[in-house]
């Protein structure tokens, strides 16, 4: 149970601060996102993984290192932590929030994604971010080492401030469910989000065991 407590709190606050930030219109929100995903990576990853990213939950389980009894539940808590935490964001900032669903801000939303380059980008995101996960937090070659949080945290931040003007920088369905939820995103384009993410978590795997074969369970 306690690894499931770790990954709604990680995932809440990783969500919270997306929603505050854009909503409350932060100057750099990759930085706040990439930070926050880092220390909670640090809190608590020695008791679930710290995966907080249903996309990245599916890349460990086929690295081998997340049963399969735990990764529905892994998912589900994350799915309801993000949906929970755009919730909350309403109830922080509700004046920012009337602010933010302006006729203008709702036009844009509507007008939705440009669904190749987002597709794209969320997959590149989404692939980097597992990618260093599996290597820097899963991998035989770097046991207990104190460099993981900071490694995954900077990804993110990176690839916000790189892929995030394309398709929004989710790379986290926990996240797009989120988002959607608080209306930065619209319901109808959400595949854009869950598709790719989980096609890259799969991919990040599929690629960490070609290039780590001697690590393979």
């Amino acid at each position: 149970m306690n690894k499931y407590i770790v990954e709604f709190i990680g995932t809440f606050f990783l969500v919270l601060t997306v929603g505050l930030c854009v909503i409350g219109g932060a100057a750099n929100p990759p930085l706040a996102i990439g930070s926050i995903l880092m220390v909670m990576v640090y809190a608590g990853g020695h008791i679930s993984g710290a995966h907080y990213n249903p996309a990245v939950t599916l890349a460990v389980f086929m690295r081998g290192k997340c049963s399969a009894a735990d990764v529905p539940v892994y998912m589900i808590v994350q799915i309801i932590a993000g949906v929970l935490a755009s919730l909350v964001v309403a109830i922080l900032i509700p004046g920012k929030v009337t602010e933010f669903f302006s006729p203008e801000k709702t036009a844009a939303v509507a007008k939705g994604l440009d669904v190749v380059p987002s597709l794209l980008a969320e997959f590149l995101g989404t692939f980097a971010l597992c990618w260093v996960v599996l290597n820097s937090a899963t991998s035989k070659d770097h046991p207990n080492n104190s460099f993981y949080g900071l490694a995954i945290g900077f990804t993110v931040l990176a690839c916000a401030f790189a892929l995030g003007p394309i398709s929004g920088g989710a790379f986290n369905p926990a996240v797009a469910m989120g988002v959607s939820t608080a209306g930065l995103a619209r319901w109808t384009d959400i595949w854009i989000y869950l598709v790719p993410e989980f096609a890259a978590g799969a991919l990040a795997a599929i690629m960490f065991k070609i290039t780590n074969a001697h690590d393979n369970d």
